[in-house]
């Protein structure tokens, strides 16, 4: 397994998105998607704290998070990445996106590049995802790229596991 942080942060891409780092410059483009361990910012300010935080993590090793650029504007529309169990050959993939993006294909994209990401260069043996019982479009995406739901968890979420 290669785990982060590496030589060069990861950017990866397809004709639609880039998977790149996110730079303090993006974060006025971010603000109202950026969390860190379920809160959300709501200023500049608790964005940025944010983003320092979810830095620090990926040069721990323990997290990768990337921007999901779109390649004709180079803006940040959304993130994703993986936040959890990298260091026992597993990740939780998660993901947020701007609300004027979504159902646009930004997420099936950046998610097929991640996945593959995770399972070729990190070296995943195994890829989860959580969401809430009402979030049906994350829940069609996930189903649509090969995940079987797992659990019922508390607090609404249900579980969900790539299917190797």
């Amino acid at each position: 397994m290669k785990l982060p942080p590496y030589d060069n942060f990861p950017s990866i891409s397809d004709n639609k998105i880039s998977l790149r780092q996110i730079q303090f410059s993006d974060i006025n483009d971010i603000i109202e998607i950026s969390f860190y361990d379920a809160i959300q910012a709501t200023t500049k300010k608790q964005a940025t704290e944010m983003q320092t935080k979810i830095n620090e993590d990926y040069l721990d090793g323990n997290s990768i998070h990337w921007g999901i650029a779109d390649k004709l504007t180079n803006k940040i529309v959304g993130t994703c990445g993986y936040y959890r169990g990298l260091d026992k050959g597993e990740g939780e993939l998660g993901c947020v996106l701007l609300p004027e993006y979504r159902g646009l294909g930004f997420m099936n994209s950046a998610l097929l590049l991640a996945i593959e990401f995770g399972l070729n260069d990190i070296g995943l043996r195994r890829i989860w995802a959580i969401t809430t019982k009402q979030n049906k479009k994350a829940i069609k995406l996930i189903e649509k790229l090969n995940f079987i739901k797992i659990a019922e968890l508390d607090d609404n979420e249900v579980a969900y596991e790539l299917r190797m």
